[in-house]
């Protein structure tokens, strides 16, 4: 199983917002800098984003992109969702059986999967970031 680039990217990205700058705007070519990745293609991943209501945008020249002020609730699989689309992993069994066992171990993974993905919010790499930052400073 394999997500895009684009999502990978946008878990990323929210991170890298999370992290440094949760109330601050960011600009695409400074995101785009950071993450090494061209402006025109992160810009399709920001409107996707942007559309989840999960950062916002603001034009201009002092414009950019931040976190809405709820991010602190956006979980991974939110991120994922709003870049892959919401549809199973699993596209069903080959003979269109109801009962097909090999679905519902598939479905039942896949279920797994997701509840782990909601749980895990992209503040909580905030604060595995500053625990980081504070051990690797030669804190605790």
């Amino acid at each position: 199983m394999k997500y895009s680039k684009a999502t990978n990217y946008a878990l990323h990205i929210m991170g890298y917002l999370a992290v440094t700058s949760p109330n601050q705007r960011i600009s695409v070519q400074q995101l785009a800098e950071q993450q090494r990745i061209s402006p025109s293609y992160l810009s399709k991943i920001l409107t996707r984003l942007v559309k989840a209501r999960m950062i916002e945008s603001s034009p201009g020249a002092n414009g950019g992109y931040k976190l809405t002020p709820d991010w602190e609730n956006i979980s991974f699989l939110d991120v994922i969702h709003a870049i892959e689309g919401s549809a199973s992993l699993f596209d069903g069994c080959l003979n269109g059986n109801p009962d097909c066992l090999i679905q519902k171990v598939m479905m039942s993974a896949e279920e797994k999967m997701e509840e782990e993905l909601r749980q895990q919010k992209i503040s909580d790499l905030v604060k595995e970031s500053a625990q980081f930052y504070k051990l690797k400073d030669g804190g605790l």
